[in-house]
């Protein structure tokens, strides 16, 4: 199957096939809405959705009827969800590899800027050729990479600050076509007008105003929250649309040394108010989800759980950094 999510959402740039980022665009797309929202209570049980209650339940995110079936039925083409039918009535699931994939994605997003990681000033280097021919391919492959914590230093080399960890060498191990070489260096820096920081790779003012945008936007929600002023559908709309926004920032910010950013980098405070956004909401959106389901499945909606950040990050042993997907380019 493809992966859950798109990341053409974050890097248009994968689908154009430059190596240059670029923008992505601004708002939440219906699919990755369905895919959050079916996560956010379903990943651990894979329950069975009445598809008219996810597309009811869309309906509070503020997509269309249209649009919620279409990104349902897209989802399903991909292999993210599976359907069947019951007389009259369609349900719909994730399926058990998109499963895997969301709680291994869901615990790298839930520990992401929990701690600052110890960096011993190393970098790891991918170069890479592919013929011109597998154009294709090589657009793939930079998608792997980009949900591998990499960035293009330059168009065939691009870099981590991480060490190379197991799930790394696995992708990479997995490709058959073209020629490739992996380091782990230190960088030289040369007092000229041509020398270029591997830090450079990443857009990091992009990167910093995404903080900003994040943290402007949900701040005032986080006063509505605690003060209990946010329940049924609205709980259900905001903790959906909080985790798809911040999902994003992980790939942008793939836990880059804090020491090579700016002060007072903002990783931290907007975990901060993600966490608090999202667990504070859950018992609330939960209730109201139960009540849609059971409203369209004649019973009440059994499997549906909202879970914390906590249980996400605790859901995956070992969730790699940057990998919300195990799927190596094909």
């Amino acid at each position: 199957m493809e992966t859950p999510y798109e990341i053409e959402e974050i890097f248009p740039d994968v689908a154009a096939g430059s190596a240059r980022p670029a923008r992505r665009p601004a708002g939440n797309t219906a699919q990755g809405l369905a895919t959050t929202l079916v996560a956010d209570y379903t990943v651990r049980t894979r329950a069975w959705l009445p598809a008219a209650s996810l597309v009811a339940l869309l309906g509070d995110c503020g997509v269309s009827n249209g649009a919620a079936r279409t990104a349902a039925s897209r989802l399903t083409r991909r292999g993210v969800l599976e359907s069947r039918r019951d007389g009259r009535n369609s349900y719909c699931r994730l399926t058990g590899a998109a499963a895997d994939e969301l709680s291994a994605g869901g615990a790298w997003i839930a520990r992401f800027g929990a701690t600052v990681p110890a960096w011993d000033g190393r970098w790891t280097l991918i170069a890479f050729s592919f013929p011109e021919a597998d154009n294709t391919y090589r657009r793939a492959f930079r998608g792997r990479l980009r949900w591998l914590g990499f960035a293009p230093l330059y168009d065939g080399v691009w870099i981590s600050p991480d060490t190379l960890n197991p799930t790394v060498r696995e992708g990479l191990a997995a490709v058959t076509l073209g020629t490739m070489s992996v380091f782990r260096s230190d960088h030289v820096d040369l007092a000229t007008a041509t020398n270029r920081n591997p830090i450079e790779a990443w857009d990091v003012a992009a990167i910093a105003r995404t903080y900003e945008t994040f943290i402007r936007r949900w701040r005032p929600v986080l006063t509505r929250v605690r003060g209990g002023r946010i329940a049924g559908a609205a709980a259900v709309k905001a903790r959906t649309e909080i985790m798809d926004t911040y999902r994003l920032i992980p790939s942008l910010d793939p836990q880059l040394p804090i020491e090579l950013m700016p002060a007072d980098w903002p990783r931290a405070k907007a975990r901060e108010i993600f966490v608090e956004i999202y667990d504070g909401l859950a018992d609330r959106a939960q209730e109201h989800v139960r009540v849609v389901v059971s409203r369209f499945a004649g019973r009440p909606g059994a499997g549906l759980r909202a879970h914390t950040v906590a249980e996400m990050a605790a859901a995956v042993a070992d969730a790699p950094r940057g990998q919300l997907s195990s799927t190596t380019p094909a």
